[in-house]
């Protein structure tokens, strides 16, 4: 087993993050330091070290959703003092960490697990899982402007994946009583920063951003810093995604 996959499995994070953590020197193998991400190990033989701890495989995998408020980043440790999300989630005897991130002023749905597989293929474009994200918008906005982020806004010559991108407050604009105006907007690709640089691109202000959906597993009634485990029906649709995985062709 490939190293990286062997970490992610054991539920330290995700193999993107294993291999910065490789990368890092954090990770040792047999007692000898190992900074090349292609290695393979013998998970029966080989004992594998995180930060001076022995890592093993697990079967016991946890998943919880989170309504991150603003203020709040996603890693567990920050040189600036600011709060992080693991403040709002702690489960004793449990190392969690967050399948992709929102930005600091950024609120809504955030999964979080221990299972590194399953984070990296909600992640990772290939898989194109949909995110949905409410964003609200200082004034308004026309129909040329919705036509530019549905086709892919264009900054430094590079042009961002397309979008959809829907009005939802649709009859107060009619009634001319709009000084917002807030929108559905759903991407599959996680570009740092993706929406707030769409709206910038047009000129637009964002007063709120929020991720009420990933794939088919919805925020809901869930209230701000609130977290709660998946229930039965989500966790059956993350097994849907694995099991694609599973069957997808290797090229």
């Amino acid at each position: 087993m490939r190293i990286n996959k062997f970490l992610a499995t054991a539920g330290v994070a995700s193999r993107r993050k294993c291999d910065e953590l490789i990368l890092d020197r954090q990770v040792k193998i047999n007692g000898e330091l190992v900074t090349n991400l292609g290695i393979q190990i013998d998970e029966k033989k080989d004992i594998v070290e995180y930060n001076g701890k022995v890592i093993k495989l697990t079967d016991n995998f946890y998943y919880y959703k989170l309504n991150k408020p603003k203020g709040y980043i996603c890693t567990s440790k920050d040189d600036r003092n600011r709060k992080t999300v693991f403040e709002l989630i702690s489960i004793p005897n449990i190392r969690l960490f967050t399948i992709g991130r929102l930005d600091y002023n950024t609120e809504g749905l955030l999964l979080l697990t221990n299972n590194g597989e399953i984070a990296q293929i909600l992640m990772h474009p290939s898989f194109e899982v949909e995110k949905e994200y409410h964003c609200t918008i200082k004034g308004d906005i026309k129909e040329g402007e919705l036509a530019v982020l549905r086709k892919g806004v264009v900054i430094n010559n590079e042009r961002l994946p397309k979008a959809k991108v829907e009005v939802l407050n649709k009859k107060l604009k009619e009634l001319g009583k709009v000084n917002k105006t807030k929108l559905s907007v759903k991407i599959k690709q996680g570009i740092n920063r993706q929406i707030r640089k769409m709206f910038e691109a047009i000129g637009k202000d964002i007063v709120l951003l929020k991720r009420v959906s990933i794939g088919e597993i919805k925020l809901g009634s869930l209230k701000k810093g609130e977290f709660k485990p998946l229930t039965e029906n989500e966790l059956a649709i993350l097994n849907q995604y694995n099991a694609f995985n599973k069957n997808k062709p290797k090229y």
